[in-house]
């Protein structure tokens, strides 16, 4: 934006080719930031134990130092959304927070890990003859003692005990963590079903988060279906009755804000007979095709 650098072209990974303006300087600049915002030991290790005291998490990134990297690729992206596959503390989704705060955006972090228990806490946990999936396990995990209470924690200003969270924001945005963000959060524990119970229709309840994430994340979330054999919210519809499919068609064609259509079948002809009906603004995804079709790439034909 200064001119001091002039693009000349794209390397092969996609990053800029560069070169100084004439008067500029000439001087490669290095390539680590030696900020202090950047400083993991006070921004990500002291500000996580404001947030959670006496819970240890284990070499923490500063979390200006993650709003920062982000920044890059979602400034002028209010409604991007972000993955972080390896959480761990959740810094991720707090600098998200953050940065949907400094411009009104509503960015979505889509944060995923395990529950793992350190290997010096399962030493003594198995003493006790405790096992991973006991409750009195799972609730040292990283997930449930440090990834959610941080997550929920940022959000209301409060600590896991309830009390104003010490300190204040710095740098970009300051302002007291105790004041929180207007942000929404929902938690979800993922597991493995058996094929013959998803091919029987008997494991929509544990799959119901999946295909609320898959329609965009907003709006309730249809965890069980009525009577009827159908059910629309905001972003998506299931229809696993196909006696009512013209009443789900109908309920579709009235809401434009409902961009996907779940349908539950064994039949490819029944599927594209109400896929074919669907409106413009609707895409028809078919269950539970792709799930099980995972389970079917090792078998001999």
């Amino acid at each position: 934006e200064e001119g001091a650098l002039v693009v000349t072209g794209r390397d092969s990974d996609g990053s800029l080719q560069v070169e100084f303006a004439e008067g500029g300087q000439t001087a490669m600049p290095g390539t680590a930031w030696h900020r202090p915002a950047h400083s993991a030991s006070e921004h990500g290790s002291t500000l996580l134990n404001a947030i959670l005291p006496d819970r240890k998490f284990p070499f923490p990134k500063s979390l200006y130092a993650v709003e920062d990297a982000v920044r890059f690729f979602v400034h002028g992206k209010p409604d991007a959304v972000v993955l972080d596959f390896f959480s761990g503390s959740g810094t991720t989704a707090h600098a998200v927070m953050r940065l949907n705060r400094q411009d009104g955006g509503r960015r979505q972090c889509i944060s995923v890990t395990n529950n793992e228990v350190s290997a010096g806490e399962q030493k003594g946990l198995r003493k006790k003859g405790l096992r991973p999936g006991d409750p009195e396990w799972e609730q040292w995990g990283i997930c449930d003692y440090v990834t959610k209470p941080r997550v929920t924690a940022a959000i209301t200003g409060r600590t896991p005990a309830g009390d104003p969270i010490k300190g204040e924001y710095k740098f970009t945005d300051e302002f007291p963590m105790a004041d929180g963000f207007e942000e929404n959060a929902a938690f979800f524990t993922l597991t493995y079903e058996a094929p013959r119970q998803v091919r029987r229709n008997r494991a929509f309840a544990r799959v119901a988060p999946m295909l609320w994430l898959k329609a965009g994340s907003r709006g309730r979330i249809i965890s069980s279906l009525p009577e009827r054999g159908w059910d629309v919210a905001q972003a998506y519809g299931v229809l696993e009755d196909m006696d009512h499919a013209p009443e789900f068609l109908a309920a579709l064609e009235a809401d434009p804000q409902v961009g996907m259509a779940f349908i539950v079948t064994d039949s490819e002809v029944a599927f594209q007979s109400v896929a074919r009906q669907l409106p413009e603004h609707t895409t028809a995804v078919r269950l539970y095709e792709s799930y099980l079709h995972n389970f079917q790439i090792n078998r001999r034909a």
